[in-house]
């Protein structure tokens, strides 16, 4: 008889311990103690107001939790400010795209990786080497043909695309996805959903807020569900869709 080999261990990509948020007499996120799988499409989901966007907030440096603390790849970034933990390799998405309305879509991919004053960013170095990568992601997503257009005069679909395209502009090993599929039609959530397989399977680890569960269920290896604040479940897809106490809090029943 052959022996089975044990399951490897997963690595843990980004992971929480006590993270707590309080507004006021309102506790956001409390006391989560989490982990994320390196490698791995992950997905966080949960009710409305759950504290799902306040605890990608806290671990992206947005805001600055209470207490607790937040380590990506065993490094302590708890309260870190955002442009740190940026350069640490998370790179992030928002539940309302973010992008300047103002400038053209590839003025937008340039100012992703610029450090420098904005004026100085669209003045000077459009380098080949910027240009060249701007344009590959651009292709990649699917709005190349948009490069001179303004951010504002794009659909929302596509502005979602945009931003997505200037997160992989810093190349980061983290991608932090806040409701990619939210506001959007169906062949555009197919696409996302493309592209997040695509660059799972480059290396790129995902953590993915997200209510569409039929897009959770079919894209994530490891799913986090929180309720109040708190994580009460965790586990392959198919362990999450059974549990009574996921049941009970997000699905109703």
């Amino acid at each position: 008889m052959t022996a089975t080999a044990p399951a490897r261990p997963e690595t843990t990509s980004l992971a929480t311990v006590g993270l707590t948020k309080r507004f006021g007499g309102v506790t956001a996120v409390d006391g989560a103690t989490v982990s994320f799988h390196h490698g791995k499409v992950n997905a966080l989901i949960g009710p409305n107001g759950s504290g799902k966007t306040t605890f990608f907030n806290c671990v992206t440096g947005m805001i600055r939790p209470d207490e607790g603390t937040v380590t990506y790849r065993d490094a302590d970034i708890t309260g870190k400010a955002p442009h740190r933990i940026a350069r640490a390799g998370v790179g992030r998405s928002f539940q309302l795209c973010r992008v300047f309305p103002r400038m053209t879509v590839m003025e937008n991919m340039l100012v992703a990786v610029r450090s420098t004053s904005l004026r100085r960013q669209l003045s000077s170095a459009r380098n080949a080497e910027e240009l060249d990568r701007a344009r590959g992601l651009l292709a990649r997503v699917g709005i190349e043909h948009l490069e001179h257009s303004l951010a504002r005069d794009i659909s929302y679909g596509q502005q979602k695309l945009l931003e997505l395209a200037g997160v992989l502009m810093a190349d980061p090993e983290t991608i932090m996805l806040d409701e990619p599929a939210g506001g959007v039609n169906p062949a555009l959530i197919d696409r996302i959903a493309t592209l997040v397989r695509s660059l799972n399977a480059e290396g790129k680890t995902f953590i993915v807020v997200e209510h569409n569960m039929e897009l959770v269920m079919g894209l994530s290896d490891h799913v986090v569900v929180f309720d109040r604040g708190r994580p009460i479940c965790e586990g392959t897809p198919s362990v999450v869709q059974s549990d009574p106490r996921v049941l009970e809090a997000y699905l109703g029943i």
